[in-house]
């Protein structure tokens, strides 16, 4: 049997071959025009998407993935998808999205089949896009699997060595509001050019954390407090391990019941002996 280790090796090297290829997809320029001038960048973008995946303190394999939209510029959420998720991939630094991204689409997906009109022009990523060791973070990968324009934000720099100096990398540290004491760092998803990137986080900013970030954010850790338990003992997890727990307890009954007749077996003997 193959250990742990050589497994997770070969994952992640089927990982690292698909994450190549969905880079040779990625565009890092704008492909959209959502203004009628330079002065209104933004005056035909109406619905704008936020992703954020949230843990329950204590537990790294279940999840709760929320996509929300809201309509711009008055950053109100007119629909709102959570998902009580279980992650079975295991977790491996720089490869982040291959062990979350799928329920993002997911998401995404039945938005499409469902209300398709309230489809996102553009999504804002809980997470990094070319900020990224090989330059193809989660933010990236959304975009090129979903085909939508995508903008990676995260709230702490991907420390690697010389990513802050390189400028082939396309993020920006910026301050959101004038409230804010920390940067947000902003980089190119897929189909967006950085500046724009940029403006577009600014233009949804009134915190630190662009609103359709915060909303996701937000409203999946509710949904975790709300239903977490509930939904915990309905994952398929939960049931797989009480089978497997009725399964041990049949076998130490029948070993009991089979103690029992040897038992009562021996002591009938004894009766017969004496």
């Amino acid at each position: 049997m193959a250990s742990r280790d050589t497994v997770e090796n070969d994952i992640v090297e089927t990982w690292k071959r698909e994450q190549i290829e969905l880079k040779k997809k990625l565009v890092s320029e704008d492909c959209v025009n959502w203004g009628v001038s330079t002065e209104e960048p933004f005056s035909n973008l109406n619905l704008i998407g936020g992703v954020d995946i949230s843990f329950p303190k204590g537990d790294a394999d279940h999840a709760c993935a929320c996509l929300v939209v809201l309509n711009f510029p008055e950053l109100e959420v007119v629909y709102e998808d959570l998902s009580m998720v279980h992650l079975t991939s295991p977790y491996v630094p720089e490869y982040l999205a291959f062990r979350e991204v799928g329920f993002l689409v997911d998401l995404i997906s039945r938005l499409g089949k469902d209300k398709p009109e309230l489809l996102p022009q553009v999504i804002l990523v809980d997470g990094n896009g070319m900020l990224h060791p090989r330059g193809f973070g989660i933010a990236c990968h959304l975009g090129v699997l979903t085909d939508i324009p995508t903008v990676g934000v995260a709230k702490t720099l991907f420390h690697v060595d010389g990513i802050e100096r390189d400028s082939y990398h396309a993020d920006q540290a910026l301050r959101s509001t004038q409230q804010a004491c920390n940067p947000i760092y902003v980089s190119v998803g897929h189909k967006i050019g950085l500046e724009t990137a940029v403006s577009l986080t600014h233009a949804c900013c009134q915190y630190r954390i662009p609103e359709p970030i915060r909303q996701a954010d937000i409203r999946s850790r509710e949904y975790l407090r709300q239903h977490y338990t509930k939904e915990l003992n309905n994952c398929s997890c939960k049931m797989q391990s009480s089978d497997t727990d009725a399964s041990t307890e049949d076998k130490d009954d029948q070993r009991n019941r089979g103690d029992l007749v040897d038992n009562t077996c021996q002591t009938f003997n004894d009766l017969k002996l004496s």
